[in-house]
């Protein structure tokens, strides 16, 4: 029967695609065969609303249609921000709908207002419109298609479409006659689809001309290959694999690189025939599944590009868009990235005419210089080898656009971005929201509630009083295996469930890696799991854990005897091939050609993976569900791209387990908390993602900064985290430490008597309030000083501002070597935290060793010797006993008053300890300095220790912030501190 309301609305609807929302009722009239205008089709619209069950056609179309105008970020038609009342309220008005039907609207298609992506940008010539977007989208129409036929979401389609279309219009028009090549960064999450989202971007890109598209794609073929294969079935498709071959004759199949795989052709889009005999264009693969890019083996003739006109150059629209475009996925390897730039150049002029677009994934390993900028020859930048390469293409195809993929963008940000030919992203970064179903962040920790629900649920610690829960770990793979299995049986939507992985990671050493798969086999050998011992664990543990946290939602089984033929086939399956053990951790293609670890051709992969780094870069373990990590690293993007825990688990979120230690070894002797590590890089992840959105809103219509001028884009919650490899941060700039409890000791005093001079004489205001009468400092007995100790020392109460007034205008060695945590001091008047005044402490020598003497005036003090490290920086410049009585004073701010005669230390007061230091070894060198009892100034050097009180800090915890250093403007502000 034919729905002639769904066939109007759709025919009305199209009329509307270009240019946003219009009077329905007269572009409904103009359509029909009615000979006059009526409302009854509105009429029968509102009540088919009304009525509509679930799956309905036209309520699906209407879900469609408004969620992208909905979400459409910038509009010719309404002024109201996206994902807003307003704009959908917009909406309506131009539709013409009454109160009825607008309610009846809302209730079938509530207004998506989740946040969108936030975006940092240059100002931009807006040539990619809405309206030449949708003229041109043979291949966004077929991508689109594709995923709504894979179960996304109108309002994930839609986000993902304005996330592209954010990153193309930043791009050169294609068509334009001037060269311009933009540099932008796109930032997503750990295992959040950042591939979908360039596939999207490539989609949008080739519909609008670019006809090369380069994809960096990993540093192994296993990782190049899985990207080839995701572009291959979600864009380029059937018929421009086959090139014209007939699907059905076997023998023109031979040669094509999927003819064994289990998702061909079904799960490949098809265009319904050849693009270019369609009226669009073909897409020319100069890569395969299997084959990265080689010299002749394409040959040259696959880069060169027919002209239609050839009195006019390829950009020009007449010849752009009915050529075919060239697409290649490639891997960042030295040799394939030389034989491609050599084999570009031997095409000669054409290049200069060539729209290009690459892509760069996981755009922060190998593609950024780490060479230190201070072994360079002078005026010669020198480069690591992918760099360099990356910089050529850049170089040669003057009209390709870079556009760099990360989850964690700190090395991309510290690109210097005065080196024009480096990937900076100068002029956009583009940050992603979290996508609907992600576990990330929020779901293992609790960032900002206390109640601890995220832990309880995901995270089972690793302390040195539970043992390594090793075996523990196994029996939830096992257990949870089997739950996969028993929700398949009965009827979870989501299964059933292909994969099934468990994860071990505690070494970075591939002999750790042996040893410990040996442990693992051993272990499962004796796990007893068809024995009652076995049995007894896995019910303890279904009964102790799993069904505690169960979803409720999903088929779950009542009792561990109704699950017990599930926790069989689920150990068959682990044991397939003979092992329940694979070891990931080879350097080399052909490793990993050995390894039966084909997510996407191996039906089922039921294993537990030990390995290391080659499994936290871009490599996705599908079927994730047990994480048993106790690896430590000081750097940050590598501790979060060893997530491989965030990403989606459709159908069984609630069994995910990340068993992870709680106290790690990091150093000799020090310990450290890898969850409480985690959780400040999340924490560092938030803040970047915050300091984005808090200044992608325009201004009159302009951007308040461009990527370069943004504030400190990374922090660092946690010291020992760095935010990326030393040799990715030497263009980093300290901008903030804060320091809340912890005692802030600079050590680089000038040496030059007339500046040290000038330093002491800035300390005036601060001699004078210290009192001459000495009092009695004591030590409260601890672990660290069992018994009673004290010293003599002179004090006072100094405002917050004196000191920093103080503090803010001394010079030191080197330069500005205060200035991270003067940024920090300067905010302790109630923006940051409250800091009312300080105790100033002067301490006294003991009566063997005081030599003292009055400075400028004031005093007498102790004058101490302290000695220069290799003739620069002081060593420790404060007395153990007298740091540890400032911090016992610190610390115990709320407990206890002061000692009689010392001013107390409430919440909101801080310690000063200050010392007239003489640049000396022995003490006679230090009487040289004094003479009548008065102290030459300009041979003292005020040192100290400042230490805030613990309370000195917002809910963002302890944090150090960086910015990237421009060498083209050395002594530019990025911006203002806060």
């Amino acid at each position: 029967m034919t729905d002639h309301l769904l066939n109007l609305h759709v025919d009305v609807l199209a009329a509307m695609h270009r240019g946003g929302p219009k009077a329905f009722a007269r572009l409904a009239f103009a359509l029909s065969e009615d000979p006059e205008p009526s409302d009854a089709d509105l009429d029968r619209f509102h009540d088919r609303l009304m009525a509509a069950s679930p799956g309905d056609e036209l309520t699906a179309l209407w879900h469609r249609t408004l969620t992208t105008w909905d979400l459409e970020s910038q509009t010719a038609w309404s002024s109201a921000p996206p994902r807003t009342d307003e704009r959908r309220a917009d909406a309506y008005t131009r539709l013409g709908f009454g109160g009825d039907l607008r309610k009846a609207l809302d209730s079938a298609v509530p207004i998506f207002k989740e946040p969108g992506a936030v975006v940092i940008s240059k100002e931009f010539h807006p040539w990619y419109t809405r309206e030449s977007a949708v003229a041109r989208s043979f291949y966004w129409n077929a991508y689109e298609r594709l995923l709504r036929q894979k179960g996304w979401s109108n309002a994930a389609v839609s986000s993902l479409d304005e996330a592209a279309h954010s990153v193309v219009e930043r791009l050169s028009d294609p068509t334009r006659e001037e060269a311009f090549g933009a540099r932008g960064l796109v930032v997503g999450y750990v295992q959040s689809g950042k591939t979908a989202n360039f596939t999207g971007v490539t989609a949008k890109a080739i519909d609008a001309g670019y006809r090369l598209v380069i994809v960096l794609g990993g540093t192994l073929n296993l990782l190049r290959a899985q990207t080839q294969r995701r572009l291959d079935m979600e864009l380029i498709g059937q018929e421009n694999i086959l090139r014209g071959a007939d699907p059905t004759d076997l023998d023109a199949l031979v040669g094509i690189d999927y003819q064994d795989d289990e998702d061909w052709p079904h799960k490949f889009v098809s265009h319904g025939g050849r693009p270019s005999i369609l009226g669009a264009f073909d897409v020319e693969r100069l890569t395969t599944n299997r084959d990265d890019y080689r010299r002749l083996l394409n040959g040259i003739r696959t880069l060169e590009f027919e002209k239609h006109d050839r009195t006019r150059p390829l950009y020009d629209a007449a010849n752009l868009h009915r050529t075919a475009a060239r697409v290649m996925v490639v891997k960042k390897n030295k040799t394939v990235l030389s034989n491609l730039v050599q084999d570009l150049r031997k095409i000669g002029p054409l290049l200069s005419e060539i729209p290009a677009l690459i892509i760069d994934d996981e755009s922060d390993q190998a593609s950024v210089n780490t060479t230190d900028p201070k072994k360079w020859e002078a005026g010669k930048v020198t480069r690591t080898a992918i760099n360099g390469l990356i910089s050529d293409l850049l170089k040669i195809l003057p009209r390709a656009q870079y556009v760099g993929y990360t989850a964690t963008p700190f090395a991309n940000v510290f690109v210097d971005p005065g080196d024009g030919d480096d990937i900076f992203p100068r002029d956009f970064l583009v940050s992603l929201p979290r996508p609907s179903g992600y576990m990330g962040v929020q779901d293992f920790h609790d960032l900002d509630s206390p109640d601890g629900t995220a832990e309880r649920t995901h995270v089972r610690g690793i302390y040195e009083d539970t043992g390594d829960r090793l075996q523990e770990a196994m029996d939830a793979f096992l257990l949870t295996g089997a739950l996969k299995l028993y929700r398949a049986d009965h009827g979870a939507p989501e299964g059933p469930f292909r994969h099934h992985t468990m994860l071990v990671h505690s070494s970075v050493r591939t002999n750790d890696h042996a040893e410990l798969a040996e442990r693992i086999r051993d272990m499962w050998s004796r796990a007893d799991y068809t024995g009652p011992d076995g049995h007894a664990r896995l019910e303890s543990l279904l009964s102790s854990d799993f069904q505690r946290c169960s979803d409720t939602g999903l088929p779950n089984p009542v009792s561990y005897v109704a699950l017990k033929p599930y926790i069989f086939r689920a150990r068959q399956l682990i044991n397939s091939g003979g092992s329940p053990v694979i070891v990931v951790n080879g350097d080399t293609d052909s490793f990993f050609s050995q390894i039966d670890l084909d997510f996407d051709r191996t039906p089922r992969v039921w294993k537990i993976l030990v390995g290391g780094t080659k499994l936290s870069r871009g490599f996705t373990v599908e079927g994730l569900t047990v994480t048993y990590y106790r690896r430590t690293t000081q750097q940050a993007d590598t501790l979060m791209q060893m997530g491989r825990w965030f990403g989606f688990r459709p159908g069984y979120r609630d069994l995910v387990r990340l068993y992870i230690g709680r106290e790690e070894p990091l150093t000799k002797n020090k310990t450290v908390d890898l969850y409480e590590a985690f959780e400040a890089i999340c924490r560092d992840e938030e803040l970047f993602r915050s300091e984005l959105a808090r200044y992608a809103p325009l201004v009159d219509g302009r951007p308040q900064v461009t990527p370069a001028q943004i504030p400190p884009l990374v922090a660092q919650h946690l010291p020992w985290v760095r935010p990326s490899a030393r040799n990715k941060m030497f263009n980093a700039e300290l901008v903030e430490v804060r320091s809340p409890g912890k005692p802030i000791e600079p050590a680089a005093y000038p040496r030059d008597g007339h500046v040290t001079g000038l330093n002491t004489e800035r300390w005036r205001p601060v001699l004078s309030l210290l009192s001459s009468e000495a009092v009695t400092c004591r030590l409260q007995p601890d672990s660290t000083t069992p018994l009673p100790r004290s010293f003599q020392a002179t004090t006072a109460v100094v405002p917050h501002a004196a000191l920093l007034s103080v503090l803010s205008s001394l010079d030191w060695e080197g330069g500005k070597v205060l200035a991270p945590h003067l940024t920090y001091l300067s905010q302790l008047d109630g923006r940051l935290a409250r800091v009312d005044d300080w105790l100033v402490i002067a301490p006294r020598r003991t009566a063997l060793h005081r030599i003292e003497a009055s400075v400028l005036g004031h005093g007498p003090f102790s004058l101490f010797r302290r000695s220069r490290q290799a003739g620069k920086a002081f060593g420790r410049i404060s007395g153990l006993e007298h740091r540890a009585y400032a911090q016992q004073l610190i610390d115990g701010a709320r407990v206890a008053p002061s000692e009689p005669g010392v001013p107390d230390v409430g919440p909101y007061r801080g310690v000063v300890l200050l010392y007239p230091v003489v640049d000396a070894t022995t003490d006679a060198e230090v009487r040289e300095v004094v003479t009548n009892g008065v102290a030459d100034s300009s041979q003292v050097i005020m040192a100290f220790t400042v230490i805030p009180p613990s309370a000195a800090i917002d809910s963002k915890r302890q944090l150090v912030r960086f910015r990237a250093k421009d060498s083209s403007r050395p002594d530019a502000i990025v911006i203002d501190s806060p």
